[in-house]
């Protein structure tokens, strides 16, 4: 039996990767920390068979360690973040404080205790963006050029796994993933922020750069990526995880809008928030060749899908409307 501590636990992508992990290890057990900001819900993990769900920060090092020694945890994975890019143009002082020095008290309980694997999930932002009509692709060798609040915290929290993996041993690995997608993703992010305004009957708001694009991920994909890593991956290694699926904001609109068979006359224009990347692109032929992953999902099937959980799940994000801090365009 493994222990595995998930950081970041009731939010989009740690979530999806709990209910992953019991389904793919029934006999493993899992502890969800999570500190409940605004965007973390208790009841995406809470009463999960096999689940013990603790609020608390992982900048409490004190409760970190004891939730290592308590549990005897062997796994730790970070999802904990903030990590919302106009947010951080508003606070980035939030940012900052969790995304590196909250990552710098988690890895400080763990230094102390010791586990098996520590592993950080990062993002392709830290790479800083790609001009729109070039094929570059972002590799794990690609120098970290962050140019947003949001992506200089996250490169600051990976500089710090790096240097305690390196200074006190810590085995550590980093995955760098392109965007994801898919349920119980708060509905502030593009893609569920437009299906819940198309569902009521609302405007989706295109910023105004809409050819600038992303690759798409579907969270399954990523969920299985991570476990991959941690089974199978090299301690000290950075993998990227991606589709190699681009799709531009006018793109995502288009989708949504025709999976529930509307017109474009929803798709309205705002301002662009400031340092509004291009483009990012990952390549993922290392975490390929070496761990044998690929994703499995279509971007077609899967914003099918997701647009169909929306429609089917409207309690779970109705009361979350409006949670969100920040007013695009109000910078």
């Amino acid at each position: 039996m493994t222990t595995v501590l998930v950081t970041g636990a009731a939010g989009f992508i740690g979530s999806n990767f709990v209910r992953h992990w019991r389904a793919a290890h029934p006999g493993d057990r899992v502890v969800g920390l999570d500190a409940l900001t605004y965007a973390g819900v208790r009841g995406n993990v809470e009463g999960l068979d096999g689940v013990e769900f603790v609020h608390g920060s992982i900048a409490n090092t004190e409760l970190v360690e004891h939730l290592l020694r308590t549990h005897r945890v062997d796994v730790v994975v970070n999802f904990a973040a903030e990590s919302h890019n106009s947010l951080a143009i508003l606070r980035p002082g939030d940012f900052f404080a969790t995304n590196v020095m909250g990552t710098q008290g988690l890895l400080e309980a763990v230094r102390r205790v010791g586990v098996s694997r520590f592993h950080h999930i990062s993002t392709c932002e830290v790479y800083g963006d790609l001009p729109l009509d070039v094929d570059d692709a972002f590799t794990e060798d690609s120098p970290y050029l962050p140019r947003t609040p949001y992506n200089a915290a996250k490169a600051g929290g990976d500089h710090v796994v790096r240097a305690y993996g390196l200074t006190y041993d810590v085995p550590v690995t980093i995955t760098n993933c392109s965007n994801n997608y898919g349920p119980f993703q708060f509905p502030e992010k593009v893609i569920p922020l437009f299906t819940t305004r198309a569902l009521a009957g609302e405007p989706l708001p295109l910023y105004a750069s809409t050819k600038n694009r992303r690759e798409w991920l579907h969270v399954d994909d990523h969920a299985a990526a991570i476990d991959a890593v941690i089974h199978h991956g090299t301690v000290g290694e950075t993998y990227n995880v991606g589709s190699g699926v681009e799709v531009d904001i006018e793109g995502i609109a288009d989708s949504v809008l025709g999976a529930l068979d509307l017109g474009p006359e929803f798709k309205t224009i705002v301002p662009d928030r400031p340092s509004h990347d291009r483009r990012y692109l990952l390549d993922s032929s290392k975490l390929r060749r070496e761990l044998g992953w690929a994703p499995r999902v279509g971007w077609d099937e899967g914003i099918a899908a997701t647009v169909d959980w929306y429609r089917a799940n409207e309690a779970w994000w109705r009361p979350l409307i409006g949670r969100s801090p920040v007013v695009e365009g109000a910078w």
